[in-house]
């Protein structure tokens, strides 16, 4: 039986098994052993306890982990989130256009968002943010590897983004090969959740009612389908400090995915109730954590929410909504938490009422 059904449309979401194993057995669940070695978390105060135990270390952080045994520091990561930060800021300035968004999602907003954002830089660049890098790891290398050495610094006034720029400025090859790097774990990741979360939203509950803000509408399906729906942390000693259940050996996953709908926490779990929020903090409401803990949040959290803003301004504009011959979609076990393959038309431009 799958674990959301959507009203009015009567949608469906389908999830791999051993997430619908997670949702059907877990969801109560304070702690679980998941693996000889690994303990699984849906309870928000022992969340809260665990990520309050110890900062995350550079293994833990999945944008900014070691490049090839190189650590990437504070200050690294700031100046890339500076520079992405002013590339969406500068996107979001422009004015709205009609992008034809109908087709295949969440490939088509990705697409979309990738022009949008990066959409003056080079073919070196925008093949850096291409979904089918995510095939193999050896795509990516290659890719780095061939741009980062045929790429040359800009001539004046070139359109290139602050980003590429940064990139651009490297003194080495080596250097340009990291940073070129990083502009994929950066700029490819900012479209990926963009794309997941908002057609995670068009398929949970389009068309929309129109007294029910955009920010209510992405809180709510950042709730039942959290793009990072768990957060890993490697064994400490100080998590077996927060509970003894906790041995030395055990690596503890976080599970948002669980928390978001216990009903311990929230009226009608299952249910898209997007209203909901007009009552509801999203910082500080018990176990919603769709970018990670108040203590140490996604960076990414205030550029990823105005795009997807965005995004859903354009779904709405043109009335974009699922195909209505289909009346379920799936969630695989491959990263993100997003839906695959979700068929989105425009009923007003086809004739239909």
């Amino acid at each position: 039986m799958p674990n959301v059904v959507i009203a009015p449309a009567h949608r469906t979401v389908v999830f791999a098994p051993r997430l619908e194993n997670l949702l059907r057995e877990h969801r109560d669940g304070g702690l679980f052993r998941l693996e000889p070695d690994t303990v699984g978390i849906a309870d928000p105060e022992l969340m809260d306890a665990v990520l309050r135990a110890r900062p995350a270390n550079a293994e833990e952080r999945p944008t900014f982990k070691p490049v090839l045994g190189r650590e990437v520091t504070r200050a690294e990561s700031a100046s890339l989130m500076q520079a992405l930060g002013a590339d969406v800021r500068a996107a979001l300035k422009r004015p709205a256009d009609d992008p034809g968004l109908t087709g295949a999602w969440p490939a088509v907003p990705h697409d979309y968002l990738r022009r949008f954002v990066f959409g003056p830089e080079t073919r070196r660049f925008r093949v850096l943010v291409d979904r089918r890098l995510e095939l193999t790891p050896k795509l990516t290398w290659s890719a780095v590897a061939a741009g980062a050495a045929l790429a040359r610094r800009p001539a004046p006034g070139a359109e290139l983004s602050t980003l590429a720029r940064h990139v651009l400025a490297a003194e080495t090859l080596a250097e340009r090969r990291f940073r070129m790097y990083l502009y994929r774990r950066v700029a490819a990741p900012i479209c990926f959740t963009v794309a997941a979360l908002v057609t995670n939203a068009v398929w949970l509950g389009a068309p929309f009612d129109d007294d029910v803000p955009n920010e209510h509408v992405l809180n709510e399906a950042l709730r039942l389908l959290p793009p990072s729906w768990n957060l890993l942390r490697v064994r400490s000693p100080e998590f077996t400090e927060v509970d003894a259940r906790i041995t030395p050996g055990d690596d503890v996953l976080l599970l948002p995915l669980l928390s978001h709908r216990s009903p311990k926490l929230w009226e009608a779990p299952d249910e898209w109730r997007p209203r909901r929020w007009a009552g509801l903090d999203a910082d500080r409401h018990p176990g919603y954590l769709p970018f990670g803990h108040v203590s140490e949040r996604c960076w990414g959290r205030h550029l990823v929410l105005p795009l997807a803003s965005r995004l859903l301004d354009v779904v709405r504009a043109h009335g974009l909504v699922p195909d209505p011959r289909r009346t379920s979609a799936r969630v695989e076990l491959d990263g993100l938490l997003e839906l695959a393959d979700v068929r989105v038309v425009s009923p007003r431009r086809s004739g239909r009422r």
